[in-house]
């Protein structure tokens, strides 16, 4: 017996949503409600923008546009796309936090730094999304290419989106063992799932490493302050 259509965007709304509520708890019961509501607005402000700006001009993504399989949409972007981002970004910022905190002398200070290994951190998570997301027919790219199908320009425009968003956010005093927790499980469920249910093996391999490579010093980091 196959799926019905609309199973695949119930499962992810509801995924999607139950590590967004997540993720704003704990950093709730770390920062209060203002700060995490304030930082919650923020993302998904921010991000539909870009989303919208991204499916409709190509820039800062590539030519790509999403169909209408998830509802509800703004301009033709899934409500539930700025909670991927908020459910991912702050778990990025924790990893880039540990990974820092391991380096010597001014390294472990350099704000550019930082900015750059959270901007990784995130985009390592598209490099199984993005193939994920277009074999469920959830988005489309104009042209196909380089990356199973995703154009490497998508990376850059992850990599320079979650750059700016943590520049202006500036998050400080991170819970970072709870989202470091976060992106551990995001990482074995998407290398899992891809690899064992949905047949996206080169995505799950090359995503399995790279986020795996975050994990790996995110956790020496918790495993070395003990």
């Amino acid at each position: 017996m196959g799926l019905g259509p609309g199973i695949i965007p119930l499962g992810l709304t509801l995924g999607v949503l139950l590590q967004a509520t997540a993720v704003f708890l704990i950093l709730r019961d770390s920062w209060g409600w203002q700060k995490t509501m304030a930082t919650a607005v923020t993302i998904a402000t921010l991000t539909l923008f870009v989303e919208w700006l991204g499916s409709t001009t190509g820039f800062p993504f590539g030519s790509y546009s999403y169909t209408d399989l998830m509802q509800p949409q703004i301009a033709h972007v899934p409500v539930l796309i700025p909670f991927a981002w908020f459910m991912m970004l702050p778990a990025a910022w924790a990893v880039a936090h540990l990974i820092q905190a391991q380096l010597p002398g001014k390294w472990g200070s350099n704000r550019w730094l930082y900015l750059l290994l959270a901007g990784l951190a995130l985009t390592a998570w598209d490099l199984f999304l993005d193939p994920q997301m277009v074999a469920w027919g959830l988005w489309v790219w104009d042209n196909p290419s380089g990356y199973f199908g995703i154009p490497w320009v998508n990376y850059a425009g992850w990599l320079g989106t979650a750059v700016l968003l943590t520049a202006l956010i500036r998050p400080k005093n991170l819970p970072a063992k709870p989202l470091l927790i976060i992106y551990t499980i995001t990482w074995f469920l998407e290398t899992f799932g891809l690899l064992f249910f949905w047949g996206l093996v080169g995505p799950a391999l090359v995503g399995g490493v790279v986020m795996g490579f975050f994990v790996w010093l995110g956790w020496r980091s918790v495993v070395g302050e003990q």
